[in-house]
C-alpha cells in the first residue's frame, strides 16, 4: 500500500518497485480504479466468458494479464465495497474467477495499491475496508508532500531545467535567487507533478536563454502572489483607518512621481484641490 497526495510520484514508486525485484521480467500492469465505468470493473479485474453478459467475449482480466508480475491499482478507495471484499479474497486465496465463469483459476500476483487520502480517514468514512487495508498493508510507504521535504525540491528544480531544456533542445536557462527562493517557500499542492508543469512553462516561454524571474512563472502563481502580497499588507496595519490611509498615501506618491512632484499637475490629476494635496503631502 502506498499513500501519497497527487502528484508525489505513486506510480512511479510502484515502478521502482517491481523493477528492482525477482518480478522485472514479467508484466506490470496499470490501472486506475477511478477510470472506468463501475458496472466494468470487475470484468476488467477478472475476465469474461462469452456469454456472460449480452456482447461478452472470453478475455483474460488484469489478474490474468499480470500473472507472475505486478497489479498495479491506483486510487484503491474508488473501488465499490463489494468488489473490494472480492479483491481481498483474490489476495488471501490466490485465486480467481471470470464473469461468467465456473472455473477457477490460481494467479501469483503482486498487487500494490495507492491511495491519495489518509488510509485511516478512508477507512472512517467506510470508502475503504479495514480488512483489505491490513491485508495490504503489510508494507506500507507514505510518501510526504513536496512541502515536508523542501530540501528536495532545489535538487528536482535543477534535474527538471536540464530534462526539458535537452528535450526542447534549448539552453538550460539559469533560476534567479528571486524565483528559487518562491519555489523553496511555495506550497505546492500538485507536488512534484506541479512543478514540472511550473518548469516545463517557463521553458517553453522564456526566450534566449534569459534568467528565470517571478515575471516568466504561470499567470495563476502570480495571481496567487499577488493575493498574498495583499493579504499580508492587509495584516501590517492594526486598524481600517491605517489601512486606507496608507493606501492613499501610495496613490498620492504615484501620482506625483507621475508628475515629477509638480504639484498643481498632481492635484489636477487625482481631481483635488492644490491646498488639499499640499495637506496630505504634509
Amino acid at each position: 500500500m502506498i499513500y501519497g497526495e497527487t502528484g508525489t510520484g505513486k506510480e512511479i514508486f510502484a515502478q521502482s518497485i517491481h523493477n528492482a525485484s525477482s518480478r522485472k521480467n514479467k508484466p506490470f500492469i496499470a490501472q486506475n480504479c477511478a477510470a472506468i465505468p463501475e458496472n466494468l470493473l470487475e470484468s476488467i479485474l477478472f475476465g469474461t466468458e462469452k456469454g456472460s453478459f449480452t456482447g461478452a467475449i472470453t478475455k483474460e482480466g488484469l489478474f490474468e494479464q499480470a500473472n507472475g508480475g505486478t497489479l498495479f491499482l491506483d486510487e484503491l478507495n474508488t473501488l465499490p465495497a463489494y468488489l473490494q471484499a472480492k479483491l481481498l479474497r483474490v489476495l488471501q486465496e490466490g485465486y480467481i474467477r471470470r464473469v461468467g465463469g465456473n472455473e477457477v483459476r490460481k494467479v501469483n500476483v503482486r498487487v500494490i495499491a495507492t491511495v491519495n487520502e489518509d488510509p485511516l480517514e478512508l477507512i472512517e468514512s467506510q470508502r475503504l475496508r479495514q480488512d483489505l487495508f491490513f491485508r495490504l498493508s503489510t508494507l506500507y510507504i507514505r510518501i510526504p508532500p513536496l512541502r515536508e521535504r523542501k530540501e528536495d525540491i532545489l535538487f528536482l528544480t535543477n534535474y527538471f531545467v536540464d530534462k526539458y531544456s535537452t528535450l526542447f533542445n534549448v539552453p538550460a536557462p539559469k533560476l534567479s535567487k528571486e524565483v528559487l527562493d518562491f519555489f523553496v517557500n511555495y506550497d505546492w499542492k500538485g507536488n512534484v507533478r506541479e512543478l514540472i508543469n511550473v518548469i516545463e512553462y517557463v521553458i517553453m516561454t522564456v526566450e534566449d536563454s534569459e534568467e528565470i524571474q517571478i515575471k516568466h512563472l504561470p499567470a495563476y502563481l502570480l495571481d496567487y502572489l499577488n493575493r498574498k502580497e495583499e493579504s499580508t499588507e492587509y495584516k501590517n496595519f492594526d486598524s481600517y483607518f491605517d489601512l486606507v490611509n496608507n493606501f492613499e498615501r501610495k496613490v498620492i506618491l504615484k501620482a506625483l512621481n507621475r508628475n515629477k512632484w509638480n504639484v498643481s499637475k498632481t492635484a489636477k490629476d487625482l481631481k483635488i484641490k492644490r491646498q488639499t494635496l499640499q495637506n496630505k503631502i504634509k
